[in-house]
């Protein structure tokens, strides 16, 4: 299992610092956020990412992924994005989201999102960089694991992947459901995100009773079984990239932790997670 970190909870720091923090964990590889607001923005991508690069190579650290706010190939800068990661190597890219409008829509919706990664995959295939779509809970297309397969499934997998996230996987997915969906997308995963999430109560009028709504978590304090996801995962044969995501800030995390904070909670969450790897392989080698 190789590590890296999601670049995005560590904003508040230059490329060169926050590749520093994540090298000080341990860690081996960096998930660069190419988008507004991120690390590179991606009207400046040919100039700034080249240099984002180096600067974390500089440190033995590797970009093996980037994630984008790309949902369709003629986006402006969309191309540029592309082939700025093909120039430097770096083989997968994380795409956008695409909102799930509300009820009476999906079947419209899943048509077009389709169309969009027609365009994409044109693209992907054209740069060598493999196009990811993210499981996200929420309102997007991609909160699903069949949505995703529905989306991917008759397309080159070296040109479109699946980027599973147990996190969000086990909130919309209930008791059973993340399992499924890792199997339904087993052979097409390439990357996996880390992250877990609780449920919390809150009143809602509008319901006449309360809501239940998620907040991040630590990993051993959320409703994701680790060991058991670690064991699908080693069954399937995933040798891939780990995302470590520390959403450890802001209104949806269980407490809004500063930056010493956090890298504190994630250092604490990655003894966890080697921990819940191995006894992952432990329970596949006892099945």
């Amino acid at each position: 299992m190789k590590l890296m970190m999601f670049s995005k909870h560590l904003g508040s720091l230059s490329v060169a610092d926050a590749g520093l923090e994540i090298k000080n964990l341990g860690l081996e590889g960096v998930d660069l956020t190419v988008r507004p607001g991120g690390h590179v923005n991606p009207e400046k991508v040919i100039s700034e990412l080249p240099l984002a690069v180096d600067s974390l190579k500089e440190l033995g650290l590797e970009v093996p992924l980037i994630t984008t706010n790309v949902t369709a190939a003629d986006e402006q800068y969309a191309t540029d994005v592309f082939d700025t990661a093909a120039t430097l190597g770096i083989n997968e890219l994380k795409l956008g989201y695409w909102p799930y409008p509300g009820f009476g829509t999906i079947h419209a919706t899943l048509k077009e999102v389709s169309k969009k990664l027609d365009g994409i995959e044109a693209l992907a295939t054209t740069t060598g960089v493999r196009a990811n779509v993210h499981i996200h809970s929420n309102t997007v297309i991609s909160a699903l694991a069949p949505f995703v397969w529905e989306l991917i499934r008759d397309r080159d997998p070296a040109a479109v992947g699946a980027y599973v996230d147990p996190g969000h996987m086990a909130v919309e997915g209930g008791v059973e459901g993340w399992r499924m969906g890792l199997d339904l997308l087993s052979h097409r995963t390439t990357m996996v995100a880390v992250k877990d999430m609780a449920w919390e109560q809150i009143e809602d009028q509008t319901l006449g009773k309360s809501r239940w709504v998620t907040k991040l978590v630590p990993l051993n304090r959320g409703v994701v079984p680790w060991p058991e996801v670690f064991s699908c995962l080693n069954q399937a044969g995933f040798n891939g990239w780990v995302s470590v995501h520390s959403e450890y800030q802001g209104g949806h995390s269980w407490r809004d932790l500063t930056l010493t904070d956090l890298l504190a909670q994630t250092h604490q969450d990655l003894e966890y997670l080697r921990w819940a790897s191995e006894a992952g392989v432990e329970k596949l080698t006892q099945q």
